[in-house]
């Protein structure tokens, strides 16, 4: 495995954001190209790629994905892989996740599948919440739509190559909210003579933080924090008539997402009418909860257990999302853990890096799991 631990690192030095990823997919393209095995297609939502190995018989066609973008983070690691570029750095492990499906390629490569097709898909811009839609809507994917789609990620909190399975809801859904506030400025000697943000922007700050409480049940977990909030400029003889607020929206169902998504709508509303604010609400970064398919969860349990590898079994979902939840919601599947290691740096973290130790465990059990699948098990 050391040219994919290679592969890692030098994804690693030279990571790139979301809707960027030119030289990613570029070095993507060169190792895949190399197997001279399968059908190669670039491009797709942008800078993915896809490489499809298909048996000598009919049967399913399975989908297995990595993802491709880095973050605006720093990278404080020692190592001489480290980012050669300031303020990016690969701290989700994506680049972990791509060499393990690139040591996939290379197994099936040499050892097709008896039936089916494997579609080996390396998706764009995961972390903004956008790749996974803007794959599927390509029309170069068409051709390649699955039966059933896997992922893993790694998962530093869990021992060291143990796999981490739920039915279910394994992600949640997410929603960044922006509520823009416009009235009108005046002198601040003159408040009055002004249609000020201040008042709305206490209220907006206050209510989102109490949101959960009046919103949802208390089955119903969700989350509304906000994120960040301007009212104005450092102009100390004006009374501001420009804000925003930016808040993100977290729960475990789609359900209680819309009805979260309304009560926050209703507020921001509220919010401005005494002030006579015209109000302006838009949506980013939208993740849909991953939700995983019983038989799916089952089989990639099956194959962790086939290797001897601990499964864990959480009870709840994870708070973070994933927008893997486009696939599992339209084709069925299963998004699952690799445990990192219990001390290790946590995801997003400036001094998380990959362990490299997890490549081979990560290529034997998507390579178990593809055959499992494929051979209808």
């Amino acid at each position: 495995m050391d040219h994919l631990t290679s592969l890692r690192h030098r994804l690693h030095s030279r990571p790139e954001l979301s809707h960027r990823e030119e030289s990613t997919a570029a070095e993507l393209q060169h190792f895949l190209k190399s197997l001279n095995s399968g059908e190669l297609v670039t491009g797709l939502g942008g800078n993915g790629l896809a490489l499809a190995l298909a048996g000598a018989e009919t049967g399913p066609r399975v989908l297995v994905r990595a993802d491709m973008d880095a973050l605006p983070i720093p990278d404080s690691i020692d190592a001489d892989y480290a980012s050669g570029k300031h303020g990016i750095g690969h701290k989700c492990g994506h680049d972990g996740h791509m060499a393990i499906l690139c040591g996939v390629a290379e197994k099936l490569a040499a050892s097709p599948p008896n039936a089916g097709e494997a579609v080996l898909l390396f998706q764009p811009a995961e972390e903004t919440g956008e790749g996974a839609a803007l794959v599927l809507a390509d029309p170069a994917f068409r051709r390649f739509l699955p039966d059933r789609a896997y992922a893993l990620h790694n998962l530093p909190g869990f021992p060291q190559g143990s796999v981490v399975v739920r039915e279910g809801c394994f992600a949640s859904a997410s929603r960044g909210m922006v509520v823009e506030l416009h009235g009108e400025s005046a002198h601040a000697a003159q408040p009055h003579l002004a249609r000020g943000p201040a008042l709305a922007v206490a209220r907006l700050i206050t209510g989102m933080a109490s949101l959960p409480q009046t919103a949802t049940a208390l089955h119903e977990p969700s989350k509304a924090t906000v994120i960040h909030a301007r009212l104005g400029s450092e102009a100390f003889g004006t009374t501001p008539g420009e804000a925003v607020v930016m808040a993100t929206l977290r729960t475990w169902s789609e359900g209680v997402m819309d009805r979260l998504v309304e009560d926050a709508v209703r507020l921001a509303h509220s919010a401005a009418e005494p002030a006579g604010l015209e109000v302006r609400i838009s949506w980013k970064q939208e993740f849909p909860a991953t939700v995983n398919d019983a038989d799916a969860a089952e089989c990639a349990a099956a194959a962790a257990e086939c290797m001897g590898l601990d499964v864990a079994r959480p009870t709840r979902p994870f708070p973070w999302s994933e927008d893997f939840g486009h696939f599992t919601g339209r084709f069925g599947g299963a998004l699952f853990g690799l445990g990192a290691g219990e001390d290790h740096a946590p995801l997003h973290s400036s001094t998380y890096d990959f362990p490299d130790g997890l490549i081979p465990i990560g290529v034997d059990l998507l390579e178990d799991l593809l055959r499992r699948s494929l051979a209808g098990g």
